[in-house]
Formats: C-alpha cells, structure tokens, sequence
C-alpha cells in the first residue's frame, strides 16, 4: 500500500552490519578516524591562524578547506557511531533532511573551493612575481563566499525535489546516512523531471568545476613546461602536487556514485565509495596537505616549541 512522504516520521538506517561484534569494531574504528579528522583539520587551521609564514592565498584556501572537512564529517560520523552502539538505527525525517540538505551543501562547496584552488595553484606558477596581486585577499574572501553560496543553493534546490517524492513500502535506508541513490530506492516512482534535476546538479557542482580544474592544470602544465631548469620545473609540479591529489580521490568517489542512471545504483557497492569521501577523505587532506610541506612542518615544530616552553 503506497504513503506520501508526508505520512513517513521516521526513517531506519541499517548502517554496515547487524552483527553486534563488528559493530562495536567499526565504532572503535569510525571514533578513530574522527578523533584524527578533527585533531588533523583543527590544528592545519590554527597553524595557518597564528603563523604569519601562512598568510598567503594558498594557505587561506587549504585553511576554508579543513574547515569544510571538519563541518563535513561531523554531519556523518556522530550518527555512525550512535547507530554502532545503539539498538534505536533511526532517524526522524527532519534529522534526514537536515542530515541530507548540510551533506550536498557541503559536499558541492568543496567542489567549487577545489576548483578556486586551482586557479590559485594557475596564478602562482605562471606568473609568481604578480601572484599576490593576482590573488589578492579580497578575491580569495570572494572565491569562498561563491563557493559556499553556490553549494548551499543548490543542496537547496536537491532537497526540496528529493523529500517532494513519494516514498512508499518499507522506510528502511540500506545505508548509513540519508543519500540520494538509497531515497531513490524507497521512491514510488522517480519521475524524469527528478533525475533531470541530477543531472543539471552534476553538471553545475561536479563537471562544470572540473573543468574548470582541467582547465587550470592544462595551464599549469604549459607554464611549468617554459620553465628551463629541471629543478624549477619539479619545484613548481610540487607547490600542485598535493592539491591534485585531493581533487583525484574527492571528485573520482563523487563522480563513481552520482553520475551513473538511479536504475544501476548499487547500494552495498556505493556505501563501501560513499565511506571513503564522507568519512576518510576528510582525515586524508591534513596529511596530503602537510606531509611534503615545509612550511607547515616548521609552523608546527614552533607551536610545538611555544607550547612546550609555556608547560
């Protein structure tokens, strides 16, 4: 017998397992990627705060991004941990919305902010001597202001035509947050107006700032191609090495689960994907961002230093 969404308070998510061994397993182990993201995120963001060797665009940017990564699993993790422990999986369908509408806001804001890095990885490798009037505080405040504007508009416009579907049968989420591909799957009828409007999402939040970033390293490619010693050449590749890598392992989950049609969604596939870029991707980009980096190393060593001589 089919029911409006409007009929449905409470949705279950099933999680990883039911087995009351491994979900004490995963507790301790989501507690300790969490407990590193947010130890990771929080002290990248208050070296860059109080070393004024950290001042510049590049670093402003990679701030913004560990500050999005420390909102963006903190939206997820603490729900995993509750489900883990406790026998109540559910969640109301206001937390779902909530849960679902903070997930794509963030989820596209760093797609843009990502894209923004990009053009400021451009800007300093082919012109370094005009890098800072090129990427000058105010743009760099306007760059993420866009980022955030755009992705929360659009999560906006995501979540009003997910929780408009009818949901009827069983209100079981096989997954452990409130997605897109496991509400598909509780839809009655997924209406082609509704998978137009993932497209259109796809293509402004996701392949649109890709391009923009393969615009930007085709770029950075010439520019570092003009540049004559061998040594300058690898100097350059590596001020971009570390922002590449991030945009490979975010955008690479991001485009595997939702650029594919809802009928080949495989939830139990999808949720091993969706663990990465929610969960582990955001412990990840501290130690991208800071295991070859000399400046935050030595930022580091001398908060290390402040703090031992204030004990």
């Amino acid at each position: 017998m089919e029911r409006s969404n409007h009929t449905v308070t409470a949705f279950i998510l099933v999680g990883f397992t039911t087995d009351p061994t491994m979900q004490l397993v995963l507790f301790g182990v989501f507690l300790g990627v969490y407990s590193l993201t947010v130890v990771g995120n929080t002290t990248l963001i208050v070296l860059i705060c109080n070393d004024s060797r950290l001042h510049t665009p590049m670093y402003f940017f990679i701030g913004n991004l560990s500050f999005l990564d420390l909102w963006y699993s903190s939206v997820y993790t603490p729900k995993i941990l509750m489900t883990c422990i406790s026998e109540d999986k559910s969640i109301s369908f206001a937390g779902c919305v909530s849960q679902f509408f903070f997930s794509a806001g963030l989820a596209y804001s760093e797609c843009y902010l990502l894209a923004a890095m990009a053009y400021d990885r451009y800007a300093a490798i082919s012109n370094p001597l005009l890098y800072a009037q090129s990427v000058s505080r105010t743009l760099c405040i306007c760059l993420v202001t866009c980022s955030y504007t755009g992705g929360f508009v659009n999560a906006i416009i995501l979540t009003s035509n997910t929780f408009t579907l009818d949901f009827c049968g069983d209100n079981v989420i096989d997954d452990f947050f409130c997605d897109v591909p496991p509400l598909v799957k509780l839809a009655c009828d997924v209406k082609e107006s509704y998978q137009t409007v993932l497209y259109f999402l796809l293509a402004s939040n996701v392949i649109t700032p890709t391009m923009l970033i393969l615009a930007s390293y085709l770029f950075i490619i010439a520019a570092i191609l003009r540049i004559r010693s061998a040594q300058g050449r690898r100097k350059a590749f590596s001020t971009c090495s570390s922002h590449l890598v991030s945009v490979i392992l975010y955008y690479g989950s991001i485009l595997y689960i939702y650029s594919r049609p809802s009928s080949s969604y495989s939830l139990e596939r999808d949720k091993m994907v969706s663990t990465f870029y929610t969960v582990l991707f955001p412990m990840l980009n501290p130690v991208i961002y800071s295991l070859r980096n000399k400046d935050v190393k030595e930022a580091l060593k001398k908060l290390f230093r402040l703090t031992h001589l204030e004990v």
